[in-house]
């Protein structure tokens, strides 16, 4: 029977972009300003998410102890929310549309690992979060998985395999268990 060994991991192709430099002023920033509490304020977390290369619409809210990977490979759309302690593992790129909610403590995922090759290698994939979907509180978007526009993946759920629009999903692994209709009442 083979066994696992790391020490042949390779992440080849993989690279995270920017230069180390870039990469080493990310990891402060996002300590300091980011995966803190102490800063609440969104329009300057947004400001230094555009000098590091995101693509960020109007009006975005991020709110405290978020964690981002890369933001060069980030793109969000206007009114989106990010929530406390949401986890984006930018790997590479994540598209979130406009209107987006994120909520408390959701994990983004674009890469995993090859568990059946002895060196474990890594596996990217981008993601996609279509305007006007909902991430619930404490769920998990693995990569390559597509969430259609205006689709609602519930708290604690796993999305495993793309979600169609105006559905509602739960579990995990997630499944769909009803449309999602939207009234036009305050």
């Amino acid at each position: 029977m083979h066994k696992t060994d790391l020490s042949t991991y390779n992440n080849y192709p993989f690279h995270p972009g920017g230069n180390a430099v870039k990469r080493l002023l990310w990891f402060y920033v996002n300590a300091l300003f980011f995966k803190t509490s102490l800063v609440p304020v969104s329009g300057f977390k947004v400001f230094l998410l555009r000098v590091f290369g995101a693509k960020v619409g109007k009006n975005v809210t991020i709110k405290p102890c978020v964690n981002i990977k890369y933001p060069w490979h980030l793109n969000i759309g206007d009114e989106s929310w990010i929530g406390e302690k949401v986890w984006i593992d930018s790997l590479i790129t994540i598209s979130i549309g406009a209107h987006v909610c994120l909520s408390q403590g959701a994990v983004l995922l674009t890469g995993s690992h090859d568990y059946k090759k002895k060196s474990f290698n890594l596996i990217t994939k981008p993601l996609i979060i279509e305007d006007g979907a909902w991430i619930g509180a404490g769920a998990i978007v693995n990569q390559g998985i597509t969430i259609a526009s205006h689709a609602v993946l519930t708290s604690g759920s796993v999305a495993t395999r793309n979600l169609e629009a105006y559905s509602v999903y739960q579990g995990n692994p997630a499944v769909k268990i009803r449309d999602r209709i939207i009234t036009h009442q305050p």
